[in-house]
């Protein structure tokens, strides 16, 4: 996996909530389990940044939900934008990809939780696959 320094904007829908965040970035994961299928009604794509970086302009509109006994989803309670994740534990945020302004340049490294992806799509590029996450007891390579 590849980091890219950069500094990227980003932000929600309706501008309640909007940040400032300084690489190094990881490669874009997809994910395709149940609950961010449930949250963004498709898979996510998501970067990751230390939470250090993080520089909020504004968020007045940011709402935490603990999403599983050891992660948190961070969207608008306005306008319900999907946003954030982050791990308990860990020093780092995951930043949904389709919420950040500019151009990404980042390459996708792989997708996570393809057991649980849906039918109506394949996944056809080349980033390697995983039925779980791989640093997760158990996981295998699909």
């Amino acid at each position: 996996m590849t980091t890219k320094e950069n500094v990227q904007t980003g932000g929600c829908l309706c501008g309640a909530v909007q940040f400032e965040v300084s690489g190094p970035f990881r490669d874009i994961i997809m994910c395709h389990c149940s609950m961010c299928q449930q949250a963004s009604g498709h898979h996510a794509a998501a970067t990751a940044a230390p939470s250090s970086a993080f520089l909020f302009k504004k968020q007045t509109g940011l709402t935490w939900y603990r999403s599983s006994s050891h992660a948190e989803r961070g969207f608008c309670r306005k306008c319900g934008s999907s946003l954030l994740w982050k791990m308990e534990g860990r020093d780092d945020i995951s930043i949904f990809v389709g919420c950040l302004a500019g151009p990404v340049n980042l390459p996708v490294s792989m997708h996570v939780f393809t057991g649980e992806k849906k039918d109506y799509y394949q996944i056809s590029d080349h980033a390697e696959q995983f039925e779980r996450y791989p640093d997760a007891p158990g996981f295998k390579s699909t």
